[in-house]
């Protein structure tokens, strides 16, 4: 099955956890559920989620915690979209929240149809401020997006659109693992029966095209992860 985003939900209370993963699961959104702070924050590292849902008091770390320390990040963290969910409902502790970097703030008791909308509409202007992105310059590479090409040192690079659609994929998820099926959605019809482990012969294709094996890693039994 693929998904339309990957959504981290930090969230100690393990009933409208369980709500909110059905609400997002129901919609088509892959849901991963930590229950406090630190494990959390290390879920964001690892994972790099699409979005990110959290409750403020949590053990371990306080949510504003969290949010501060994602937003501060110097890395791909701070690009990450970001819903408050509490019981907080003080104008400051609003305005806190927004200030740190919250995308959004939602008070407790809350509908799960207007969490789901909001969850929409941030993805949707999230996506749409990459679609904006018309280049990649990485090491001595440059990928342009309109053209389709990518360079090195200025000589270009002879990759398949299906291997172009994979490393454009790969660069603006750069540090976040994607899994087989989810990279199957740049491949190219006409170059290939598809099937999962395509993949991998276009993987490898690229990597011997662009001549440096480490810019892409193999997350074994998951998929692949862009690392520059």
């Amino acid at each position: 099955m693929s998904y339309k985003n990957r959504i981290l939900l930090i969230e100690d209370s393990s009933e409208p956890a369980a709500l909110i993963k059905l609400t997002l699961e129901n919609a088509n959104f892959k849901l991963h559920v930590e229950v406090d702070g630190i494990n959390g924050y290390r879920t964001i590292e690892r994972e790099k989620p699409d979005l990110i849902i959290l409750d403020l008091m949590l053990p371990g770390m306080h949510g504003y915690d969290v949010v501060r320390k994602v937003k501060n990040n110097s890395s791909s963290l701070k690009h990450i979209p970001l819903i408050i969910l509490s019981e907080k409902k003080e104008e400051i502790d609003i305005i806190l929240g927004l200030e740190l970097g919250a995308d959004d703030y939602i008070t407790k008791p809350f509908s799960h149809k207007i969490l789901l909308s909001k969850v929409k509409a941030i993805l949707k202007r999230n996506t749409s401020k990459q679609k904006q992105i018309k280049s990649f310059n990485f090491q001595s590479y440059k990928l342009e997006i309109d053209n389709y090409s990518i360079k090195k040192d200025g000589n270009k690079l002879p990759l398949t659109l299906s291997e172009f659609g994979i490393l454009k994929r790969l660069l603006h998820s750069k540090g976040k693992v994607l899994t087989r099926n989810e990279l199957l959605e740049d491949v190219n019809n006409e170059d290939a029966y598809i099937i999962d482990r395509n993949i991998d012969v276009h993987i490898a294709s690229l990597r011997k095209k662009i001549g440096d094996s480490n810019i892409i890693e193999t997350i074994r039994g998951i998929g692949y992860r862009c690392n520059i």
